[in-house]
């Protein structure tokens, strides 16, 4: 919802999830926006969000926030470019994003703004099938030679992100970056672009070991993306992520937004991210594998 040249309510289902929390935080700590969780269930919600009890799909809220006029939407398209040629359809989850954005379009009311961040650093070296590595047991798998490189980002900057977007005027004063400069479009934010060969440095400095603790596998990005695919289509759910982290490592580019669109992090006003920043997310990455963390 807005308010004179500014949005000041916003509303967020998943208020309490891992990337929900972090846009919540940021919301809250920049003091301009009243935040309303919507949630189907009991969780505990941080002080100062308001709750709404809903029930419903992402086109159902949709619907609804036509009807309430609400003037812009932030569908559910965290991580890669799915609208970029093959990608999204590939991992399966492009045909849902471009419906979302359809839907918002056909109704006519709101504009969507997708906001593409690339994968999350931490969360996606903790899992063993989605970055390839296996931290407890000091293993990993690098597809075809692991120099591909990719857009990552951290849960942090992406509630950041978010939170600066939102707080931009609705139209443009005095000629600068407004929020309907990206109507029906995407946003392109990101903290570091990286390949497995770079992230495996970032690990050994972290955790103080050498190559030769560690084992180390070679396979080919193609024959893992379809052997994901032939599980997971034959009913193994726990392949999807393996399907999904493998496709973008494509040695096509498809994981790299950076380099075809440019980052709007200067434009949004977001720091440049440290190499301190890094060194913690790697070691947060350690401490959530040792915690039996699950992708």
């Amino acid at each position: 919802m807005s308010g004179s040249n500014h949005i000041n309510k916003v509303a967020i289902v998943g208020a309490t999830g891992s990337v929900g929390k972090h846009i919540v935080n940021e919301l809250l700590k920049g003091g301009k926006h009243e935040v309303t969780a919507l949630t189907r269930g009991e969780a505990e919600i941080p002080k100062g969000v308001k709750v709404a009890k809903i029930s419903g799909t992402q086109e159902k809220l949709i619907e609804a926030a036509a009807a309430a006029n609400v003037p812009f939407v932030l569908p559910n398209e965290w991580g890669v470019e799915t609208a970029h040629a093959a990608l999204g359809a590939d991992i399966l989850m492009g045909p849902h994003a471009a419906a979302a954005k359809k839907r918002v379009e056909e109704l006519g009311k709101s504009s969507w703004i997708a906001v593409t961040t690339g994968f999350w650093y931490s969360h996606s070296l903790a899992g063993p099938e989605c970055y390839g590595f296996d931290l407890k047991n000091k293993t990993v798998t690098f597809f075809d030679e692991g120099t591909v490189k990719i857009n990552n980002i951290t849960w942090e900057r992406t509630g950041e992100a978010v939170t600066k977007l939102l707080s931009l005027p609705i139209e443009s004063e005095d000629g600068g970056l407004a929020l309907s400069d990206y109507k029906n479009k995407h946003v392109y934010v990101s903290s570091w672009l990286l390949s497995q060969k770079d992230v495996f440095k970032q690990v050994l400095r972290v955790s103080g070991t050498k190559e030769s603790d560690w084992t180390i596998k070679y396979e080919p990005a193609v024959e893992r993306y379809e052997e994901a695919k032939r599980r997971l289509f034959s009913g193994d759910h726990s392949a999807f992520a393996r399907l999904l982290y493998t496709r973008t490592f494509y040695n096509n580019g498809d994981g790299d937004f950076e380099s075809r669109h440019g980052l709007d992090n200067d434009k949004l006003g977001l720091a440049k991210e440290t190499q301190e920043s890094l060194d913690a997310q790697t070691k947060h990455a350690f401490d959530l594998s040792a915690s039996g963390y699950k992708y």
